[in-house]
């Protein structure tokens, strides 16, 4: 591999091992070692060290003495516990935007929700997929409270690496929801923003916990098949 040069070495190491993380490249349980890192990314040993520490951080990597680091793995009811976490944040951070939703603000949520409309006319799935990125970062951002953000980048990363690889995304209903949160924010309406935040994220959670029991269930042989 192609030896990493950026100014901020730790952070790109962060951000590299934590997509392999996510993409499910790296697997729970999988033991992740520093040499190896530090070889595939053509890099010393030192920053792969403090990216495993920002990760243990964030709750993807379970670092252990003599044993080193590995994958993080969650059960059912951790998964449970983040979501109904992350609903709540999300909805103060739906709230502060539309309090606090400038015109630069307004003029990206109107781009984004043109973009996502032309996405769902066109059924172009992907482009919803990769909206729904965007559409968390804006809301974060335009709240403008630099320690919600941080808390909230650390909870999307664990979220999202919980449900990498599961069916439970809902495209249509998912970005007609993202729709309403935006207006809500234009109208500067935050009793509704944060309600409707909130409950964004609790139906994606519930429909996550939903295939994901299923499959636990599949997996014991009470549903047949298997889980993957």
């Amino acid at each position: 591999m192609t030896p990493i040069r950026h100014t901020s070495l730790r952070e790109t190491i962060t951000n590299e091992i934590r997509k392999a993380i996510l993409s499910g490249r790296y697997k729970p349980g999988e033991r992740l070692v520093e040499d190896r890192l530090a070889e595939e990314f053509g890099v010393s040993r030192n920053p792969v060290r403090e990216a495993m520490r920002v990760l243990e951080i964030e709750g993807l990597l379970e670092v252990a003495p003599r044993r080193g680091a590995t994958v993080a793995k969650f059960t059912l009811e951790e998964a449970k516990e983040a979501i109904e976490l992350r609903s709540s944040l999300e909805g103060l951070s739906a709230r502060l935007a539309a309090r606090r939703c400038s015109d630069q603000t307004r003029s990206r949520i109107f781009d984004l929700l043109g973009r996502g409309r032309r996405a769902l006319d066109e059924q172009d799935w992907t482009a919803l997929r990769a909206l729904n990125d965007e559409f968390h970062q804006l809301i974060a951002k335009a709240g403008s409270n630099r320690f919600l953000w941080e808390f909230m980048h650390a909870m999307r990363a664990k979220t999202y690496w919980m449900a990498a690889g599961s069916k439970s995304w809902r495209g249509k209903d998912s970005w007609l929801e993202h729709e309403a949160i935006l207006h809500a924010i234009l109208s500067g309406d935050e009793e509704l923003a944060s309600l409707l935040a909130s409950r964004h994220v609790a139906s994606a959670g519930q429909a996550f916990m939903d295939g994901a029991e299923e499959a636990a269930g599949r997996s014991t042989g009470s549903g047949g098949g298997d889980a993957g």
